[in-house]
């Protein structure tokens, strides 16, 4: 997969269209001259500072960037190809050509300080600026093509893919993206990729954290998104199915797996994370590439968006593999700068931990991460995407950890215990009761949106296709669920006695004695599972163990029964407690005793 094709061909916009679109209610769009800049803004519009260079721009030449101009990998030096003026013809009063005062100044602003590799203004600007202009000025319309751009800032093809990559995350977040849209990004996203790793020396460029994580993270969703759109066929037109048929490597599944695969290796952050955990220095392995924070973090994040990826295909093994030198239980390198990043970790790999059936070790792993949402909500805009996502990832894992719990009963954190007390009080009676439908809904609900990496026949494909991964991956979880409906209630009885007859819970269940023998296998097969015995990592290891609170073994006609919860050791408690309270306090806790 990792010597397949990707594309290294800078491609532009593969169509230009001029969509007459309504202009917005907005006085910039209505003729009306913009308010004044500078000493006579607005109290508290943030005005950008001009650039130090004018930019010289000629409307019959075009753009022309002072200085010479550099190509990469040793290329003679040549001047650019210039900026075409925009014609004469074209309207240029329409909305779509139309570009605000203090967006024409901040687009500089913002290429200075990428240029200047200031990355906490970069983040500012990234997570405060972009949303507040995008809101303002571009509620109905997407942000200007790159082309319109162009003139305002020197040429820099990295900082006009950059602009591209949150151009088309608008769209997608705001508006209705069109196939165009869908392919334009891709190609940018090969272009982006292009730049990082065709390369004989890392990318001159500092971004901040979240940016990288969000740069794979959007990689990965508008596959999915793509996943979904080429699936449903039945909303599409004629000519919109002739563009899927004729371009089939685009949004391919093997591109996107080359790219992941390709920044993991070029990072070498694999071998980084060993010998971290061995208690070494990582530069000694991290090379030339390694050592730069672009590539190392954008390594980190790529082994998570492997994760997710294999696991929205179904293969949740491959997804733990992706992970394998990945710590849970330690805030490692850029994760804990990025919540998102950590929070998805946790929830790929709890998932995986349900489809595999070790149901200890998705409540253990949900239950660490559901406290530190907790104490990560405050790093949140209460009113951005980034935090309803999290607030959805949280009630996804409850209803994961509910359904576990119904599986194999256990302690959890309070904290957990609280949540599912609030919220699932009456779907967990209808799970003790063995009601598939609530199953079914609740696995609909918390599952990953899983998708096929192969185009389908468009010249007959079912109705409702891309919804069926999800259906497939539903029937396995269920098909298995039907297989332990009967545990509950044995062990409801088992419960309340140290020895009783095979004939008397042959009675009790209401089956023969030679059913009830199965039925008491398949409990011990089904409660004996894999559970992870390290601390965050070798997420595929561990030892079989029996995830049920009781254990029970036959003698005769007569079944024997161990209640195998251990009492709760309550000096080992407060011990823990103290232990936080350092952690938070930053020293240990202490009382100085004063003599009488």
């Amino acid at each position: 997969l990792r010597d397949t094709w990707l594309p290294s061909l800078h491609v532009v916009s593969r169509r230009a269209k001029i969509m007459a679109i309504p202009p917005p209610q907005d006085p910039y769009f209505m003729g009306k001259p913009p308010p004044p800049q500078g000493l006579g803004a607005p109290p508290g519009q943030y005005v950008y500072p001009p650039p130090p260079v004018p930019i010289p721009y000629d409307s019959a030449a075009g753009f022309v960037p002072p200085g010479p101009f550099t190509y990469p990998q040793g290329a003679p030096l040549v001047p650019p190809m210039p900026v075409p003026p925009v014609p004469p013809s074209m309207d240029t009063d329409h909305p779509d050509f139309y570009i605000p005062e203090v967006v024409k100044g901040f687009l500089p602003f913002f290429h200075r300080q990428i240029t200047e590799k200031n990355t906490a203004e970069i983040l500012n600007i990234y997570e405060n600026e972009f949303n507040k202009l995008s809101e303002r000025y571009f509620v109905e319309l997407p942000w200007p093509e790159d082309e319109r751009i162009a003139p305002l800032i020197p040429h820099d093809e990295t900082f006009l893919t950059l602009y591209k990559e949150l151009r088309f995350r608008h769209i997608y977040a705001k508006h209705k993206p069109t196939i165009d849209h869908r392919f334009d990004s891709y190609y940018n996203y090969c272009n982006l990729f292009n730049l990082i790793l065709n390369t004989e020396e890392p990318l001159d460029i500092e971004l901040p954290n979240q940016w990288l994580w969000d740069i794979v993270d959007e990689f990965i969703y508008q596959f999915q998104s793509f996943v979904q759109f080429r699936g449903k066929l039945k909303t599409r037109s004629s000519e919109e199915i002739q563009i899927l048929k004729e371009n089939p490597k685009v949004w391919n599944i093997h591109s996107i797996l080359n790219v992941l695969y390709s920044l993991v290796e070029k990072s070498c952050i694999n071998q980084q994370l060993e010998a971290y955990y061995a208690g070494e220095d990582p530069s000694s392995v991290a090379g030339e590439f390694g050592n730069h924070s672009l590539y190392k973090n954008l390594g980190y994040f790529s082994l998570i968006g492997l994760l997710r990826l294999h696991c929205q295909l179904g293969d949740c093994y491959q997804a733990l593999q992706a992970v394998t030198n990945v710590q849970l239980s330690k805030k490692v390198l850029a994760t804990t700068r990025v919540p998102a990043s950590q929070i998805s970790l946790y929830y790929y790999v709890g998932f995986s931990y349900l489809m595999m059936r070790r149901y200890r070790d998705t409540i253990r792993t949900f239950s660490n991460i559901i406290a530190f949402i907790q104490r990560a909500k405050q790093h949140f805009q209460p009113k951005s995407f980034q935090f309803d996502l999290v607030v959805k990832q949280n009630e996804q894992m409850l209803s994961i950890i509910a359904m576990a719990l119904t599986l194999c009963p256990q302690h959890v954190d309070e904290v957990v215990n609280s949540q599912l007390r609030d919220r699932f009080t009456e779907k967990m009676a209808k799970l003790q009761k063995g009601e598939l439908k609530t199953f079914e809904d609740m696995f609909t609900f918390a599952c990953p949106k899983f998708m096929s990496p192969i185009p389908p026949d468009y010249d007959s494909l079912p109705e409702n296709y891309n919804k069926e991964p999800t259906r497939y991956q539903c029937t396995v979880f269920l098909a298995e669920i039907e297989q332990q409906m009967i545990l509950p209630v044995m062990r409801s009885y088992l419960k309340f006695y140290t020895t009783m007859p095979i004939s008397k819970l042959a009675a009790f269940m209401e089956v023969d004695e030679i059913t009830l023998r199965e039925q008491l296998l398949r409990f011990k097969h089904k409660t004996r599972t894999l559970v992870s015995t390290t601390k965050g990592t070798q997420h595929l290891t561990g030892e079989l163990k029996s995830a049920s609170d009781l254990d029970f073994y036959i003698d005769g006609e007569m079944i024997h029964i161990a209640d195998t919860k251990m009492a709760r050791r309550y000096g080992d408690f407060f011990i823990r407690q103290i232990h936080k309270l350092e952690e938070l306090s930053g020293g240990p806790v202490s009382k100085k005793i004063t003599p009488a």
